[in-house]
């Protein structure tokens, strides 16, 4: 155990807790022993139960899972059409696959500022990144909760623009009362175990368009059907088919989706459970000092998937490193959601420079992720608010 960060003092916790961690329960085993003692281990009939089972959770007409929710991102990018001279704009404050499904398809990505106190891409700096270059908007629903999706869609219609929802933060989230799942063009989820529900790892992608399904479907598995409408040659048997188009082995084992069908089942209760936790550490940070909780719109009925704290620098006597690591002191285990991705060397090498969003740099000095997972109980939640309260008064000016 590192020394606690006060000295003369003891640590709150000795063993450690970490910011997320899956849950997993006897059904879910059981799930994944039946796929392992059946006849299809992949390309099975769990890979069109699940897609069944996320249009009934979400409304939306069609599901295509996939191998992860980064090659979700892709192959939406590519449904949508994006290639080489056309942009994608997004947010920096989000995973790295958010802007690379753009450079996959040879586009370039264009970053867009966050709203400063919900943390979300700002719509009215989407509608300052719009060239006649721009095709897609992709939309991070960052820690779970939904973006402003009726004003970017509405720039999006406005100049014929795609809209990816980038939800791997926010299955569960309503806006408006609609699941998420229905509100732009196409939806992305990841599966990680991290997620609020998991299948080791997985994706999908979500559309009510018949067109953009027939796409999705397609560049999940080579560019390889077998629906005579899409071929040019007609069948010579139950054994042919055609690659029409270059695609990519993106698909999802049947493991997977046995494991994703039985955690989707719980959804309701590790969402419930979520919310407890978030509204508890709402309600124990309101009011400090040099704390600054994220806030949420009212239109979103969120399902969280990050709990951030954000240090309020100009009244605490620390910098953020140094409360990172006094938090791991006292056994809580944080993260940081997430780093500029221009920032990254890739990024540099392609010309993108810091200072292109202030408000998004601003933010990735001052946060941290606590710990929030359905496992997560009571009393080990009032250890990581012991430790904030502790090292909040120690370190205030």
């Amino acid at each position: 155990m590192e020394k606690p960060a006060i000295e003369g003092g003891s640590p709150i916790r000795e063993k450690k807790l970490y910011y997320g961690h899956q849950f997993l329960d006897e059904k879910d085993y059981e799930a994944v022993e039946k796929v392992l003692r059946s006849d299809y281990l992949t390309c099975g009939p769990k890979i069109g139960e699940l897609e069944e089972k996320l249009c009934k959770l979400t409304g939306a007409k069609h599901a295509v899972v996939c191998s992860n929710g980064t090659a979700a991102l892709h192959i939406a990018a590519m449904a949508a059409g994006l290639g080489q001279g056309d942009e994608l704009i997004t947010t920096p404050i989000t995973f790295a696959a958010s802007a690379n499904c753009a450079l996959y398809v040879g586009a370039k990505p264009v970053f867009a500022d966050i709203d400063p106190e919900t943390y979300n891409i700002d719509p009215e700096s989407v509608k300052a990144h719009i060239t006649d270059r721009t095709k897609v908007i992709v939309g991070v629903d960052y820690t779970g909760q939904a973006c402003k999706w009726d004003e970017l869609i509405a720039i999006a219609k406005e100049h014929g623009i795609t809209t990816i929802e980038d939800a791997a933060h926010s299955i569960g989230t309503l806006y408006k009362g609609r699941e998420v799942g229905t509100l732009a063009d196409m939806t992305t989820f990841s599966f990680h175990p991290v997620k609020t529900v998991t299948g080791g790892e997985g994706g999908a992608v979500l559309t009510d368009s018949d067109e953009l399904h027939k796409k999705l479907l397609l560049y999940r598995s080579h560019g390889i059907t077998r629906d005579e409408e899409l071929m040019e040659a007609p069948s010579d048997g139950p054994w042919y088919y055609e690659q029409v188009d270059l695609g990519y082995n993106y698909r999802m084992t049947d493991i997977q989706a046995g494991l994703l069908i039985s955690q989707l089942d719980k959804l309701e209760m590790f969402k419930s459970r979520r919310k407890e936790l978030v509204k508890r550490y709402d309600e124990a940070f309101k009011g400090i000092d040099g704390i600054i909780v994220q806030k949420e719109i009212k239109e979103s009925d969120t399902c969280r998937h990050l709990y951030i704290l954000r240090l309020d620098l100009k009244k605490l006597k620390v910098d953020r490193r140094r409360f990172f690591d006094a938090m791991g002191a006292e056994g809580i285990c944080c993260n940081v959601h997430y780093i500029p991705v221009y920032y990254f060397p890739h990024y540099k090498r392609l010309g993108y420079k810091k200072g292109l969003c202030p408000n998004a740099e601003a933010l990735y000095e001052e946060i941290l992720s606590l710990p929030l997972y359905y496992g997560l109980s009571d009393d080990e939640q009032s250890d990581v608010i012991a430790a904030v309260k502790k090292l909040t008064e120690y370190y205030h000016g």
